[in-house]
């Protein structure tokens, strides 16, 4: 009985590693750009570090109560029954004068800003984890395609989450991709995908890239952590501050609420749009994703005219109902007479336009 149980933990242990060894997983940093890693200052010990002490879980919370809450807590309404709303927008064809964003949902969306295409964090293949059936999108959530897509002049990643990063949508959008901007490590996965090195911008927090004239990128902090195996925080996880002649636009990515957000809004503040992420968030891991309430306040702190919250209504990656985050983030922005945008998937919102108005539409899905 012992060697039988123990052959099958040998086999099961083969058996990861080689599902492991396809391409979705990436690599991690090895040779010079472990090299260039060692030298920044938020990598310490073998991995980067968040400003603050960051711990995974909340204080009195472990992975046991976590995985008991969410099979024998109360049961809540993690997916919509009714189809997600959608629209969809012709992007090849956009007048070269639209300054406009468009949402996929969850983290996914397209901006054209001053004759300048953006993507970022696109997920389009359909699931949100490399084992595909468990993390579906919502129905109605992939009406986009890459082939939808006009030539991309930067795409920016984040971080290396399968949820903002996605290997099968990077992979279809290589030939329409000039240039990448993502965090110091994050490289190495583009590198292994066969990127061509020379269209990879990936930097350390605080850094001042230029992309064009008229177009300048920083990359800022965030408060999370990265990996795509059993590895973690081998890539730096970041935020954006995008300035380009007509339009300064903060970029969020996952984070947890911290005082780096009053320290960007300090420094570059007067953002016309910070999109920030609101969603998959929890009481046990609140260190790593905030609460829609603290979504408001980092939107403050940013000193941001506008708010779009992001991360919600395409895939259950958090023990909360799907609906939650926008009810939650609608009502303490309207609390605190708080300017936000709420489009459905696909609609085109135009960014020099602050009178374009958005309805509830998550109050009218089952």
């Amino acid at each position: 009985m012992v060697i039988s149980i123990l052959a099958i933990i040998v086999l099961l242990t083969i058996a990861i590693f080689l599902f492991m060894q396809q391409a979705k997983f990436g690599k991690t940093p090895a040779g010079e750009r472990l090299e260039r890693i060692k030298k920044s200052p938020n990598y310490k010990d073998g991995s980067f570090k968040n400003l603050s002490f960051t711990p995974d879980l909340a204080e009195g919370v472990t992975y046991y109560s976590v995985m008991k809450e969410f099979i024998f807590g109360k049961k809540v309404r993690l997916k919509p029954i009714d189809e997600i709303p959608h629209t969809k927008v012709d992007l090849l064809h956009l007048k070269s004068d639209e300054n406009i964003l468009v949402w996929f949902g969850h983290s996914s969306y397209f901006m054209q800003l001053d004759g300048k295409t953006f993507l970022v964090d696109p997920v389009l293949s359909g699931a949100a984890s490399p084992i595909k059936f468990t993390t579906p999108s919502f129905k109605g959530t992939d009406v986009y395609i890459v082939a939808d897509f006009p030539n991309i002049d930067y795409l920016f990643i984040s971080h290396d989450h399968y949820d903002h990063l996605d290997y099968e949508t990077i992979m279809l959008l290589k030939p329409k991709v000039k240039k990448i901007i993502t965090g110091l490590g994050t490289g190495e996965h583009f590198e292994s995908w066969g990127f061509d090195l020379k269209t990879v911008i990936e930097e350390d927090w605080n850094t001042k890239i230029e992309l064009e004239k008229g177009f300048v990128a920083y990359t800022t902090p965030a408060r999370h952590f990265s990996g795509r195996g059993f590895s973690r925080n081998r890539a730096l996880w970041t935020s954006f501050v995008l300035q380009t002649p007509t339009n300064k636009i903060y970029i969020g990515g996952d984070s947890g609420y911290d005082t780096h957000f009053a320290e960007i809004g300090k420094t570059y503040g007067g953002f016309d749009l910070a999109i920030l992420e609101n969603g998959q968030y929890d009481k046990s891991w609140k260190y790593i994703h905030m609460m829609p309430e603290e979504v408001v306040q980092a939107a403050k702190d940013l000193k941001a005219k506008r708010l779009f919250p992001v991360h919600s209504s395409k895939f259950a990656l958090g023990n909360h109902p799907w609906d939650e985050p926008l009810n939650r983030v609608s009502n303490a922005a309207e609390k605190e007479n708080f300017p936000i945008i709420t489009p459905i998937i696909g609609q085109k919102v135009n960014l020099g336009d602050s009178t374009q108005t958005f309805g509830k539409w998550w109050k009218n899905v089952q």
